[in-house]
């Protein structure tokens, strides 16, 4: 009876600790593809930026992409 308990006590704590490592792995896959193959780059900030009626600066743009980066990290 007791070693019934042990054993599921075990698998309930193999399967919690495979999750949290789990989440953790694929949280850092991630940024790591991001960081890789940013989503948003140069001309996707100038377009929108154009579409909201402003004609932006290379220093506007280079202030937002920089702003992007540090939030990404």
């Amino acid at each position: 009876m007791l070693t019934n308990w042990l054993f599921w006590l075990w698998i309930i704590i193999a399967l919690l600790v495979g999750a949290v490592v789990g989440f953790f792995v694929a949280q850092r896959q991630l940024k790591k593809y991001l960081q890789k193959n940013p989503p948003i780059n140069e001309e996707v900030v100038r377009t929108m930026m154009m579409q909201m009626g402003r004609t932006p600066s290379q220093k506007q743009i280079n202030q937002v992409m920089k702003q992007i980066n540090q939030n990404m990290k």
